[in-house]
C-alpha cells in the first residue's frame, strides 16, 4: 500500500565526507551519464539511510546482496556472461560500499562493457546455430531453471546452451503451426519441412531483434538498472524509478493509463504476471493469470516478439497501447501449459472495481444469505472526501441486501483483492463491530499509530464467512486480520494471504538536489520507499507470514511459491505489544468443530477431489525443470497438459459488466470455495442455535 509524503525529506546540503560537490561529481568529466549516475547514487543513498524503515548500512553484506540482485538481472538465463567475467565483476562488487562513498559506479560501468562485448562475439555464432533444421527426433532436454545452472566456463558451453534454448523456440513454434495444419487434414513431408524452417525463419527474427535491443542499451539504461537492484536490496517494495517509470507511475496513479490491466515484473528473465487489476481489460477476457509467463508480445496480426530476457520497461512498452487495439500473449501458465491469450486494450473500467453483492439462493425460504465481493479498496480522494469509496458502496450493498429480510448470514470475498485504500479497510471493518481499534501502524523509529473504528454502529451483526486467497494483499489482510482478532468472522481459503504488510512513500528526487547548478541532470525520477509497517491488534504483523485462515482448504496451485515471504529481501515477520480490544460478543463455535465438519464436505466433493488431483499433478510437474526437446515426447506432454481442467476455486472476476446478471451470480456454482463456506454458514448457525439470527443487532437500511 502506498501513501504520499507529507512531510520534507530535507537532504543534508554540506560536503560529503570531506568531497566538495565538484570533487564528488567529477567537474571534468565530460559524461552527463555518469555524473547523473554518481548524484543519482549519493542522492539514494541518503534517503534509504534517513527514510526506509529498516535500513542497511552500506557495508560487505549489503555490498554482496546489491552484486546478487544486480548478476540476476544482467544475465537472468546465464547464456551471455562466462565465469571469468563473474569473477571480474564480483572483484568489482568487494568495493561497493567504498565507491557509494567516493560517488563512483565502477561495476555496471564495467559491466555494460563486459556484457556488449559477450554479444558481439557470439551472436553470429548463434544465428548461425539457426541455418540448419533440427533434429527433433534426438532424445534431449532443456534445463529451463537458471538456478539450476553455473554460469559457463567457455564459449562452446554457451553455444550449446544457446543450441537447446533455440532448439525449444523452434520446436514450441513448429508445434503450433503443425497442430494448426492437421486440424486441415493430413500433412504431408514437403509441408512439415516447410513449417520448420517457417519456425526457424522466425525465431532467429525474434533473437535478432533481442540482441539490437541489448546492445542499444546505454550507459544511463545501464546506471538505472543497477541503482534499481540498490533499492531492492532492502526489500522487494523498495525501488527506484528512472523518469519514464516515474511518468508511467504518475499516469497510473491517476487511473487513465491505456493497456491490458496487468501488473508485471521481471523474474529470472522472463515477465510475470503479479496481479490483474480489477476492471482492466485482462479482467473482463478473463484468461490471464497472476503467477504466468509471457514469452511473446504480438501488436494485433504481427509477428510476436519474444520478450524473454527483455528489460520490464522495454515488455510494457511492447504489451501497452491505445485503447481498442490488439494484442497477443503467448504465455506459460505455472503448469506448464503455453496458451496464446487475445486482450483488446482498454483503460479500467471503473465500474467493475466496485463492491458488489448478491442474496443467495438457500433453498430455505426462512433462511437468507448474502454474498458481497470487495474487488479492492478504492476511494476518490480527489473529491474532498465526498467521491466514491469502497465503504459507502459497502454499507449501500448491506442495505440493499437486508432490505426485504434481514440476513441469515454473510460471505465475504477478499480473494485476489490486492488491497487500496488503508483508511476503507478500516472504516469496512467498523461495519462490523461496535467500535475499537482495528490495526496498528508502526514507524522506523518505533512509534506506533492505532486507526480505530469509533462510531459504535453496527451495519451487519450476524454470522460471517471471509474469503481469502494468496492473492489477498495489504488492506484486505488488515480487514481479514481484524474480524479474525476480533472472533468476528470465520477465515477461510488458500493456506496463506499475501503478507503484504508495509507502506510505501513516493519522493520525487528532482526535489533534492544537494548543490547548487545541477539542474542540467534533471529528471532524476523517484524513490518508491517503505516508511511503515503494519501490524495487527493482536501485535502480529501482517508481514511475510499474512493471515492464516481459520480453515484451510485445498488450493489447485499450492506448490507455488508466492507471496511476500519468497520474494528477496522481504522484511521479516514480528510481533509488537498487543493492542486493548473486546472480542466479539457472540463467539463462533469451537474451530476444531467447524474443521472436522469441513473436511469431511472436502472428502466427499468431487470438486475438491479434483483439486487436490490437480493440486498434485502440478506439483509433480513443477518439480520438473527439464523439458523435452523430442517431437515426440513434446506431443505427449502437450496433450497431457491440454486434459487439465481450470476450476473457478480462486474467485476470478466476472467478465459481466452487469453486477446482477445471471452470469455472475453462476459462476459460484462451480466455485468449491464459495460452495464450502455457504456449508459453513449454515454449520455456525445450526450449532449456535437456538439463538436465532433476528436476535443479532442489524438495520435494514444500513444507517
Amino acid at each position: 500500500m502506498r501513501i504520499w509524503f507529507k512531510r520534507s525529506l530535507v537532504l543534508l546540503l554540506f560536503v560529503v565526507i570531506g568531497l566538495s560537490s565538484a570533487a564528488y561529481l567529477g567537474a571534468n568529466d565530460s559524461d552527463v551519464d555518469s555524473g547523473r549516475a554518481k548524484l543519482l547514487s549519493y542522492i539514494l543513498r541518503q534517503q534509504l539511510s534517513n527514510n526506509h524503515y529498516q535500513p542497511r548500512p552500506f557495508d560487505d553484506a549489503l555490498a554482496h546482496d546489491i552484486f546478487s540482485l544486480y548478476l540476476e538481472q544482467l544475465d537472468p538465463q546465464k547464456r551471455l556472461l562466462l565465469q571469468d567475467d563473474v569473477a571480474r565483476l564480483k572483484l568489482l562488487s568487494a568495493s561497493l560500499s567504498k565507491d557509494f562513498q567516493d560517488g563512483q559506479l565502477r561495476l555496471p560501468e564495467t559491466a555494460r562493457r563486459t556484457l556488449h562485448q559477450r554479444i558481439r562475439q557470439i551472436r553470429p555464432l548463434i544465428l548461425d546455430l539457426l541455418a540448419a533444421p533440427f533434429d527433433f527426433t534426438r532424445d534431449e532436454t532443456f534445463e529451463s531453471d537458471p538456478e539450476k545452472l553455473d554460469f559457463c566456463k567457455t564459449s562452446a558451453e554457451i553455444l550449446e546452451r544457446w543450441r537447446k534454448a533455440l532448439k525449444l523456440q523452434t520446436l514450441n513454434r513448429y508445434l503450433d503451426k503443425l497442430e494448426e495444419a492437421e486440424q486441415q487434414g493430413d500433412v504431408s513431408t514437403e509441408q512439415k519441412s516447410a513449417l520448420e524452417s517457417e519456425s526457424r525463419e522466425k525465431v532467429g527474427r525474434t533473437i535478432k531483434g533481442y540482441f539490437e535491443r541489448l546492445l542499444e542499451e546505454t550507459d544511463q539504461d545501464h546506471y538505472n538498472h543497477f541503482l534499481a537492484t540498490v533499492t531492492l536490496a532492502f526489500d522487494p517494495h523498495t525501488n527506484y524509478l528512472p523518469p519514464r517509470q516515474k511518468e508511467d507511475f504518475d499516469i497510473h496513479m491517476r487511473g487513465s493509463l491505456e493497456g491490458i490491466g496487468a501488473t508485471l515484473r521481471e523474474e529470472d528473465g522472463y515477465i510475470k504476471v503479479v496481479s490483474i487489476i480489477p476492471g482492466g481489460a485482462a479482467s473482463r477476457q478473463g484468461e490471464l493469470s497472476a503467477e504466468d509467463l509471457i514469452l511473446e508480445v504480438a501488436q494485433g496480426d504481427e509477428e510476436p516478439v519474444d520478450i524473454t530476457n527483455m528489460r520490464l520497461r522495454d515488455a510494457v512498452e511492447l504489451i501497452r497501447g491505445p485503447k481498442g487495439s490488439t494484442v497477443r500473449l503467448s504465455v506459460r501458465k505455472p503448469d506448464g501449459r503455453h496458451t496464446l491469450v487475445s486482450i483488446v486494450r482498454d483503460v479500467v473500467q471503473i465500474e467493475e472495481t466496485f463492491v458488489k453483492g448478491t442474496l443467495l439462493d438457500s433453498g430455505d425460504p426462512d433462511k437468507h444469505f448474502g454474498y458481497i465481493k470487495i474487488p479492492t479498496f478504492y476511494r476518490d480522494f480527489s473529491q474532498f472526501g465526498e467521491g466514491r469509496n469502497s465503504t459507502a458502496d459497502m454499507r449501500a450493498e448491506l442495505a440493499a441486501l437486508t432490505r426485504e429480510a434481514p440476513l441469515d448470514g454473510l460471505i465475504l470475498d477478499l480473494r485476489n483483492n490486492g488491497g487500496g485504500a488503508l483508511t476503507d479497510a478500516v472504516s469496512i471493518a467498523g461495519l462490523f463491530i461496535s467500535q475499537g481499534p482495528v490495526v496498528q501502524v508502526r514507524n522506523g523509529d518505533g512509534s506506533v499509530k492505532t486507526l480505530s473504528d469509533t462510531d459504535g454502529e453496527i451495519v451487519y451483526g450476524g454470522p460471517m464467512v471471509v474469503l481469502v486467497n494468496r492473492f489477498s494483499a495489504s488492506a484486505s489482510e488488515i480487514l481479514a486480520g481484524a474480524l479474525q482478532d476480533y472472533n468476528r468472522a470465520l477465515i477461510i481459503g488458500s493456506d496463506h494471504t499475501h503478507g503484504k504488510g508495509t507502506v510505501q512513500a513516493v519522493v520525487d528526487l528532482d526535489r533534492h538536489l544537494p548543490f547548487r547548478n545541477m539542474q542540467k541532470y534533471l529528471p532524476l525520477g523517484a524513490l518508491m520507499v517503505t516508511i511503515q509497517k503494519f501490524y495487527r491488534i493482536s501485535g502480529e504483523s501482517t508481514q511475510s507470514r499474512g493471515v492464516i485462515p481459520d480453515i484451510i482448504l485445498p488450493d489447485r496451485q499450492q506448490h507455488l511459491e508466492t507471496g511476500e515471504s519468497f520474494l528477496d529481501h522481504a522484511l521479516p515477520w514480528d510481533t509488537i505489544a498487543k493492542t486493548s480490544y473486546s472480542t466479539w460478543k457472540d463467539k463462533l463455535p469451537d474451530r476444531s468443530l467447524l474443521r472436522k465438519l469441513s473436511l469431511q464436505r472436502q472428502q466427499d466433493s468431487s470438486l475438491f477431489a479434483e483439486v487436490r488431483a490437480q493440486a498434485s499433478l502440478l506439483k509433480e510437474r513443477s518439480d520438473i525443470t527439464q523439458i523435452p526437446l523430442q517431437i515426440s515426447t513434446a506431443r505427449q506432454e502437450r496433450e497431457k497438459l491440454s486434459s487439465l481442467r481450470d476450476l473457478n476455486v480462486h474467485g476470478s472476476d466476472s467478465t459481466d459488466d452487469d453486477k446482477d446478471s445471471e452470469a455472475w451470480i453462476a459462476q459460484l456454482d462451480d466455485d468449491a470455495v464459495f460452495i464450502e463456506a455457504e456449508a459453513l454458514l449454515n454449520d455456525i448457525i445450526r450449532i449456535s442455535a437456538p439463538k436465532t439470527q433476528h436476535d443479532y443487532p442489524q438495520t435494514a437500511n444500513g444507517s
